[in-house]
């Protein structure tokens, strides 16, 4: 046992310092950035914010709007290979430009990918996607998913450590996913006192990456438009959105109504809701590591997306960055002990 007593921060603890910028409008910003990655050597362009492949987020209808916005969609992993033609029928190469193909490690998972993969050439991003990314056996899946598609580009995690981030990259991923337990609907940290704060954990795990060429998504712990304008200043590369996403028409699920108001289901992919919907229940050597709730109904996601690009491009004038790619450059965070005052806050 051994104790780091480097202080490790999350969103609230910190505020971005503004700077002087000779930026006159929040329309100079460029939110688009252009990315090649390391180990399938693939290009790709567009607003890097994604949809988290929840049930309840990363969903057909949830690509084909943001899509229009460039921004990334990883479609949950829980849609058969039927319901994969079916989109691909009615969706042109642009769209699934912006989307990744979602999967575990399981037996059959592998098979799955393939007969997926096998629909659509223009299919190039695999997100291999535990809650554990520190498992051999995941490391081993990575290497050999590499191995079977040495074009494709692969998203793998979850892991908040560097050294870990470095191990991934060189099994052949191109994009670490990092997080464990801010998620909204995630009790991991609840349940096994595992996790690690996730705005120290992206500033370690981007220089361990970007060292390499690789590149890393912030997933989890976003509540707000703010909390993504610091996670790009952090230096992450993409940022993973699931909550700021539920609720919308497009995230799947039915609309409940209770005393005249609007809900959707949302909930975390190792609640009991998940399990029992997927595996049949949750198993006796294990524990429920989500929760399962009702979030108000929000419309279309699109009025959402326009709220979250507006603000990270008003973070950028506030401190003189005309790329989103230059804000992690133009980026000092403060130590903070409030962030709001929440006197009208309900």
């Amino acid at each position: 046992m051994r104790i780091e007593y480097d202080i490790k921060l999350g969103f609230k603890d910190v505020m971005i310092r503004p700077k002087r910028s000779t930026l006159k409008s929040r329309s100079q910003v460029d939110l688009e950035i252009e990315y090649k990655f390391l180990n399938s050597k693939a290009t790709w362009k567009g607003v890097p914010i994604m949809a988290a492949n929840m049930d309840t987020v990363g969903t057909f209808e949830m690509a084909l709007a943001l899509s229009s916005k460039k921004v990334f969609t990883a479609i949950q992993k829980h849609y058969t290979v039927a319901q994969w033609r079916e989109f691909l029928e009615k969706a042109p190469k642009e769209i699934v430009e912006y989307v990744a193909v979602s999967t575990g490690t399981g037996p059959k998972d592998a098979e799955k990918i393939k007969e997926i993969l096998d629909l659509s050439k223009h299919l190039k991003f695999i997100c291999i996607d535990v809650a554990n990314g520190y498992s051999e056996h995941f490391v081993d899946f990575v290497k050999q998913t590499r191995q079977t598609y040495p074009d494709k580009v692969i998203i793998a995690g979850n892991v908040v450590t560097g050294e870990m981030v470095e191990e991934l990259l060189l099994s052949g991923a191109d994009i670490i996913k990092v997080g464990i337990g801010p998620g909204s609907v995630c009790t991991t940290r609840v349940k096994t006192g595992v996790g690690y704060p996730q705005l120290s954990a992206i500033i370690e795990c981007a220089d361990a990456a970007h060292g390499l060429k690789g590149h890393i998504i912030s997933d989890g712990g976003c509540a707000i438009p703010g909390d993504v304008a610091k996670a790009f200043g952090a230096a992450a590369d993409f940022v993973m959105l699931g909550g700021m996403l539920a609720g919308h028409d497009e995230s799947g699920g039915e609309i409940v109504e209770k005393d005249g108001e609007k809900f959707k289901q949302f909930y975390g992919m190792s609640s009991t809701t998940a399990m029992e919907k997927h595996v049949g229940g949750v198993a006796e050597y294990r524990a429920s590591e989500g929760k399962t709730v009702e979030v108000p109904y929000k419309g279309k996601v699109l009025q959402t997306i326009q709220d979250i690009l507006g603000g990270i491009r008003s973070t950028c004038t506030y401190v003189g960055a005309q790329r989103l790619k230059e804000l992690t450059k133009r980026t000092t965070f403060i130590r903070v002990a409030e962030q709001e005052n929440r006197i009208y806050t309900k």
